[in-house]
Formats: C-alpha cells, structure tokens, sequence
C-alpha cells in the first residue's frame, strides 16, 4: 500500500500537537516584561517539546522519502508513534506549570523515552518491510543515536526525583543530538 497517507495523517498529527501545545501558553497578566517572568517555565518546556516534535517531524519525513510502500503493522506502528507524541503536550504543560517538579520530569521523560522506542520500532518494522539491503537499512545502520537517546532518557528518568534540573538538562542534550536533521538518510537518497 501507498506510504502518501500515512506521511498527510502524521503531518496532521505533528501539526495540531504543536498547535495545541501554544495553545498552553495564556497571555500575561501584566503589561510589562515582568508580567512574563513567571511564563519563562512554560515557555522553556515549550520551545522544548517544539524542538523535539519538530525533530520526529523532519526525521519521520526523511524516514518515509527512504522507502516505498507501507503495510497494516507499519500503519500500526505509526500510530503507536504518535500516541506517544500526543500526550507531549499534556506532560510539556504539566512540567511548565509544576515549576520543573520531579514527577512532571519524570512522566515527560516517560513519554519521550516510550516516543524514542515507538520511533525505534517503527524504523526497525520499515526496515523488515524493504529488507535488510534497502535504502533505510543502509541509511539507518546500527541507529547509535537513537540507542543513545534511550540510555539518556532511562538516565534522566533515574535522576528526576533527586535531580529534576539534571533531568531536564539531559532531555535538552538528547534534542541537541537530533535537532540536525538525519544527513545518513539524505545520503543514501542522494547516491
């Protein structure tokens, strides 16, 4: 079956995630800078997770450009995905309102470590569809950064409740590690 669905529907969902995580934003109660000061929390969860959306968004787009067709567990696995990425929204607002409280970290941390590995498996069921030979799997290969992604997740997990600081510093490096666009893929593609 035809991948073109399913790339519009995620492009959908990415979209209207993003949307409804401004949507979180409320408007001051000041008309001075001031007034923002005690915004900067959610804010800084929000440009966060925009990043992190925006991330899977170009990396899924890349993903998809390296193979041809999809099936009913691909499907499947998609929207696994983007159960995962829904809920970033919820657990952004959660931390930005919480003040970075250590259950927020930690249940944002859950929902980008449960995204890393829907992403993971949705990789890993495109690769099996186009085989082992295929474009993806050349372009993938032994996926370092998304292995290291899930250990820094797991670690920032660990350290929400006695380091919450810790663990939103470490969700920040993971965005940092992915935040340029998978050149592996654009590569193959190229040749």
């Amino acid at each position: 079956m035809s991948k073109s669905r399913l790339e519009a529907f995620s492009d959908g969902v990415i979209a209207i995630l993003i949307t409804i995580m401004v949507l979180e934003l409320h408007v001051p109660h000041g008309f001075d800078f001031a007034a923002l000061r005690p915004l900067v929390p959610q804010f800084a969860c929000y440009a966060v997770s925009f990043c992190f959306l925006g991330i899977y968004w170009n990396n899924h787009h890349h993903m998809l450009q390296a193979v041809r067709h999809v099936d009913g567990r691909i499907l499947w696995a998609n929207l696994h995905l983007l159960f995962w990425l829904s809920l970033v929204p919820f657990t952004t607002a959660w931390v930005g309102e919480s003040f970075f409280a250590p259950a927020p970290v930690a249940c944002y941390g859950v929902v980008l470590l449960l995204a890393g590995s829907a992403y993971y498996v949705l990789s890993r069921l495109l690769i099996a569809r186009h085989g082992a030979d295929s474009l993806l799997a050349r372009a993938v290969g032994t996926d370092l950064k998304g292995r290291i992604s899930i250990v820094l997740y797991l670690l920032a997990i660990s350290l929400a409740f006695p380091l919450a600081w810790a663990a939103c510093a470490i969700y920040v490096v993971v965005a940092v590690i992915w935040l340029v666009p998978d050149r592996r893929i654009e590569r193959v593609l190229a040749e």
